[in-house]
C-alpha cells in the first residue's frame, strides 16, 4: 500500500482503491493543542472563560470529526468509478464519463470534478474521498479516461 491509503497495482488498469478517515494523528494533535491554547489562556493570563469558549467553537467540527471518524474512498474498476463519504455514495459508469476535471484551487487543494459525456453536467466528488491528485490521475490515465486539468481556478 501506497502513501495516503492508495492503492494500485502495477498492471496498469487494474482496481484502483482509496480509503480516507476522519480520525488521524495530524487532527488530534491539532485539536488538542488549539485547546491547550487555550486552557493555558485562561490559567496563565486570567482569560475570559465565555471568550475562551466561544473561540472552543472554531474547534467544533474537528472534534466531531475525531470523534465519529468517518470514512471516505473512492473506488475505480471495469464497471466504473464509485465513492462515498460518510452516508453519501454514488456510481458512475465509464459510458456516462466524458473526462475528469482536477482543479487546483489557491490554497493548492485539488478538487476532482467527473463531467458527463452527455451535455456536460459536472459531478463534484467529496474532497474527502478524493485521493491525491498525482495517483488518481495516473489511474485514470490508465484506463484511458481523459483527464483536464485547471490550475488556480477560482470557481469551477
Amino acid at each position: 500500500m501506497s502513501p495516503a491509503g492508495c492503492w494500485m497495482s502495477r498492471a496498469g488498469a487494474e482496481p484502483f482503491r482509496y480509503r480516507s478517515r476522519g480520525r488521524n494523528r495530524t487532527t488530534a494533535i491539532a485539536v488538542a493543542a488549539y485547546y491547550g491554547v487555550l486552557v493555558l489562556a485562561i490559567v496563565a493570563v486570567e482569560a475570559s472563560v465565555i471568550l475562551m469558549a466561544v473561540l472552543a467553537l472554531f474547534a467544533l467540527p474537528a472534534t466531531i470529526d475525531l470523534w465519529r471518524d468517518p470514512r471516505a474512498g473512492l473506488d475505480l474498476d471495469d464497471e466504473g468509478l464509485r465513492w462515498f463519504s460518510g452516508t453519501r455514495h454514488a456510481e458512475v459508469a465509464w459510458g456516462e464519463v466524458g473526462h475528469v476535471r482536477l482543479d487546483t484551487r489557491l490554497d493548492f487543494s485539488v478538487r476532482a470534478s467527473v463531467v458527463l459525456a452527455d451535455g456536460g453536467r459536472k459531478i463534484r466528488l467529496p474532497y474527502e474521498s478524493t485521493p491525491p491528485h498525482k495517483a488518481l490521475e495516473a489511474a485514470l490515465l490508465a484506463r484511458g479516461i481523459a483527464v483536464q486539468r485547471h490550475h488556480f481556478s477560482l470557481i469551477g
